[in-house]
């Protein structure tokens, strides 16, 4: 029970083994357990505790916690050589005991939901956290269906408002409370307004969000009770209220925050092992998709300088010190929730187009809707094309207002309709179609055809003049394939689809003993989802293209599973990827395994299919596809600025088709004919894919051995004290 057990001692300290820890990456909370400590806080507990570390020859830990939890082991660690000296004048250790143990190191790991921790990215659990609300208020959508009422819903977050922010930002709020940025004075009018407007649209939902910790300009708390009151007594609206409270700590973890968490902590193990008495006490942190680890206690007070800022009324400055990503999600939401009137809007008189490409991805109508609204805001008339390429050439194009796309964030698909046509058969209808529509840029959202037909378009710029305007991709697939981007819009939802089933099928196993399940995934060529949906569920192996296999791999790996029967873990799971192999199918593969463990384990096989496409699109996917979409709008209107000359626009530099994605740690906006190079067009895939470097990783947590390249893990880096290191996603 977290600190308390290293005080108490005895039954609470345990040596673990592999087959103790086996089965519990699914399962939510904590099985260690965690307690608040008062004793620990005594330099009494701290003494009793150092007294049952050393009879056991513990010198190392790994603390999973809060900044209150890492400060506590930091001051553990100062504290150290002075508590054996005691321990030992009291005759409680003997000198040698002194000598042998004199230095204890610690790594830190941030487990905490509020994502409140500055100098990471994401701390272990906010994802979970984003699931079960963004639940919650995909539930109370539907009631709002046949009921014309307002939600007031409070979630967590006493000092730091990131998940009401978030899923404000998921769910197309009407409005959100958090403590950093309390609203002006006068709020309560504005807020009535925004409400009537709403209903007078026919919009039978308002969704409000409070931050448990919300609190107005003069540091008084804004309740969600006090929100209900007064939507109630100015408008009569039917309003309720819904206190999320401990469901947001439940249920089982999100496919991100097991891979994160899984990250975390081979980088601490590591982090243990190279730690000298000269390395000061670090922190394990998610910097864009690498592991870094950071100086403990810059961390720790940079996060404290927050609640400072807050306590002084220096709100911007406490927004600016979350970190860019906060700050970003906090100006998109801005951006998109509150419709400026139309006369207060500029005219640009530029008309722009947005539609679909490729196979659908959950995230695509976050997108769309980021695009048509920030479109509007910055003056342009946006027209959405249905069908992708294919409609485009058919003319099935129309303008597209504000109010179209409310309420598109949370619906899975595309609203749109997408094909998969390439663009190359229809080059005079579509340059028809946009002469006549007087379209000046195209926005397309979509996976490796969307990549292909602007290369297409570009191509052909030399013969229609038409093409030769700002065109910009934004990759959404659920194969995560597109060359130029770390992720893709859809692929976060296609990992939770395939993890949740696999827990399913796991747990169907428990129930049957010795029995091994072939699972084939998505993806294509590319092995992303093979790859990291096998780390997220805890599988024994990956088939993937990407790393060529032979009999002899199949063979051992069937060696490796029987083994694993003779333990208490009687199951197994192995992932394929649909393309690993021509002739190594998933049919011969479950053949070949049923054969050989005749006697030993029986075999079953599912086949994953379409459902990886659908369902609700995930938190991250929401937000990636909102904010990454609201940066392609924004480039749309610069190059448009840029491109106008004497009454047209016309484009025809190579930087003038980019595709905008996620690479490390920033959205960088790439021209399509540099990506050529980066590409493998037969198999549809990028020549170098990020994630493979963790292959070894769920190999090691299978019970392979292996080596673990430490090529991303590295020394300690410096938080920059006045702008915190963070990915401008905040890996969303």
């Amino acid at each position: 029970m977290g600190y308390q057990g290293m005080v108490d001692g005895g039954d609470n300290i345990v040596e673990v083994s592999w087959e103790s820890v086996s089965s519990i990456l699914q399962v939510g909370g904590t099985v260690i357990g965690s307690a608040r400590c008062k004793s620990f806080r005594t330099r009494e507990g701290r003494l009793q505790a150092a007294c049952n570390l050393v009879q056991r020859g513990i010198t190392n830990l790994c603390v999973i916690g809060g900044d209150g939890s890492l400060t506590g082991a930091n001051l553990f660690r100062e504290e150290w050589s002075g508590l054996l000296e005691e321990l030992a004048q009291k005759g409680q250790i003997d000198e040698e005991a002194v000598k042998k143990y004199a230095y204890l190191n610690i790594v830190g790991m941030v487990g905490s939901i509020d994502n409140d921790f500055c100098g990471t990215d994401m701390t272990i659990g906010t994802d979970s956290a984003l699931h079960r609300i963004i639940e919650v208020v995909d539930a109370i959508m539907t009631t709002a269906q046949s009921h014309q009422r307002t939600f007031v819903l409070e979630v967590m977050g006493r000092h730091c408002g990131y998940l009401a922010l978030v899923s404000a930002l998921a769910c197309g709020a009407d409005w959100v409370f958090i403590p950093e940025y309390p609203p002006e004075e006068g709020w309560e009018d504005s807020m009535c307004v925004k409400l009537s407007e709403n209903r007078a649209r026919k919009k039978r939902l308002n969704i409000i969000i409070v931050a448990e910790g919300a609190i107005d300009c003069h540091n008084k708390p804004i309740t969600s009770e006090k929100v209900k009151d007064l939507v109630v007594q100015r408008l009569g609206f039917d309003t309720r209220v819904t206190i999320l409270g401990h469901v947001q700590r439940g249920g089982t973890p999100s496919a991100f925050d097991r891979i994160l968490a899984s990250r975390m902590g081979v980088e601490a193990v590591l982090a243990l092992l190279e730690a000298t008495p000269a390395t000061p006490a670090c922190v394990v942190s998610l910097s864009g998709n690498q592991a870094v680890r950071l100086p403990l206690m810059e961390c720790v007070q940079m996060t404290q300088e927050v609640q400072k800022a807050m306590d002084e009324g220096r709100f911007v400055e406490a927004v600016k010190l979350r970190g860019r990503s906060f700050e970003n999600n906090l100006n998109t939401y801005k951006l998109l929730s509150h419709k400026k009137p139309d006369a207060e809007l500029p005219t640009t008189n530029f008309n722009v187009a947005v539609l679909n490409v490729g196979a659908p991805a959950a995230g695509m109508n976050a997108a769309v809707r980021a695009a048509v609204r920030v479109g509007i805001t910055e003056g342009h008339k946006m027209f959405a094309v249905i069908d992708g390429f294919e409609g485009f050439a058919r003319g099935k194009i129309k303008e597209i207002s504000w109010g179209d796309v409310g309420g598109w964030t949370g619906q899975g698909g595309s609203i749109l309709g997408t094909k998969r046509t390439l663009p190359a058969k229809y080059l005079e209808k579509i340059a028809d179609q946009m002469r006549t529509n007087n379209i000046n840029a195209l926005m397309v959202i979509g996976g490796f055809e969307a990549y292909l037909g602007l290369l297409e378009l570009s191509a052909a710029r030399e013969k229609y003049d038409e093409f030769c305007v700002p065109m910009v991709m934004v990759p959404a697939t659920v194969s995560n394939n597109v060359p130029g981007s770390d992720f893709s819009i859809g692929a976060d939802t296609a990992l939770n689809t395939i993890t949740d089933t696999c827990d399913r099928i796991k747990q169907s196993a428990s129930g049957t003993k010795r029995r091994v399940f072939i699972i084939e995934t998505m993806g294509g060529y590319c092995g992303y989802l093979a790859n990291m949906g096998a780390l997220a569920a805890g599988a024994d192996a990956a088939y993937i293209f990407e790393e060529q296999f032979d009999i002899r791999e199949l063979q051992a790996n069937v060696e490796h599973l029987t083994e694993k029967m003779k333990t208490s873990i009687q199951r197994g799971l192995v992932l394929r990827n649909e393309n690993c192999n021509e002739n190594y199918t998933t049919d011969f593969i479950y053949q070949l395994y049923s054969e050989e463990g005749k006697g030993v384990f029986d075999c079953r096989k599912n086949v994953l299919g379409h459902m990886q496409q659908g369902g609700a699109p995930s938190p991250f996917d929401r937000n990636f596809g909102t904010k990454i979409s609201a940066k392609a709008m924004q480039w749309i209107s610069k190059k448009l600025k840029e491109t106008y000359r004497k009454g047209k626009i016309f484009a025809n530099t190579d930087d003038s088709v980019c595709l905008l994605g996620m690479r490390r740690r920033n959205l960088v906006f790439q021209p399509v004919a540099e990506l050529k190079t980066e590409t493998d067009f037969v198999h549809r895939i990028p020549k170098e894919q990020w994630w493979l470097k963790l292959r070894p990783l769920m190999k090691i947590l299978a019970k392979y051995k292996t080596s673990y390249d430490v090529s991303d893990s590295g020394q300690l880096e410096h938080v920059a004290m006045h702008s915190p290191k963070e990915a401008e996603t905040g890996a969303i």
